[in-house]
């Protein structure tokens, strides 16, 4: 089984990095001999989405379809590929996630998936391009707003889902939103995020 880690912080060894870590180890400890990958974000030249719209158009029969922009994705492409179980960890930046995870959700967007599922009255949304059925879970930081108030700022969680879900044919087994890390301190969060790795294996 080979799992995923994907960080969208921009500071490494800070809480989403440390509760993306604590839920690797909890996946280690029940999945045994895995390949565990974890990539940070900030490492990689990943550019705008140009809205060409040519992975959209695209009727590759392949899982993956291609894209006009050349930079770092390709690899990140196959790395995504080949992963049964994902991890994704964001802070929230202004209730939404950073700016370097989201440019990465929307160029996996259309390169997974095809246009084909409706909802409710608009036909076209993404429909994975692959039956391979994958399982994630999402980390979500917060500095300051602690999780009583979390439906007010945090807009990341719903967004990677539809992602990971529309595009990726992964069923998302949970998340944990850690907030107000500032002062409660990312311990609070660490069985919490044990525990969610757990259920990825």
């Amino acid at each position: 089984m080979n799992l995923l880690a994907v960080v969208g912080s921009p500071r490494k060894g800070k809480s989403t990095d440390t509760l993306v870590d604590k839920a690797i180890e909890g996946f280690r400890a029940r999945a045994g001999d895995s390949c565990v990958r974890k990539i940070y974000l900030m490492d990689y030249d990943i550019k705008f989405c140009r809205n060409c719209l040519a992975c959209r158009e695209s009727k590759t029969e392949g899982p993956i379809a291609a894209c006009a922009i050349r930079d770092d994705m390709e690899q990140l492409k196959e790395a995504v590929l080949d992963s049964d179980v994902l991890i994704f960890g964001t802070p929230v930046h202004m209730g939404y996630a950073t700016a370097v995870m989201m440019t990465f959700l929307e160029r996996i967007c259309w390169t997974f998936g095809k246009p084909g599922r409706k909802v409710f009255t608009v036909t076209g949304c993404p429909l994975p391009r692959t039956g391979r059925k994958r399982k994630a879970a999402i980390i979500v930081t917060s500095g300051i707003v602690p999780p009583v108030y979390r439906r007010f700022c945090d807009w990341a969680s719903k967004q990677i889902k539809g992602v990971v879900v529309d595009s990726l044919n992964a069923k998302v087994v949970g998340d944990l939103y850690a907030g107000d890390v500032e002062h409660r301190g990312v311990e609070h969060y660490l069985i919490k995020a044990y525990k969610l790795g757990e259920k990825l294996a």
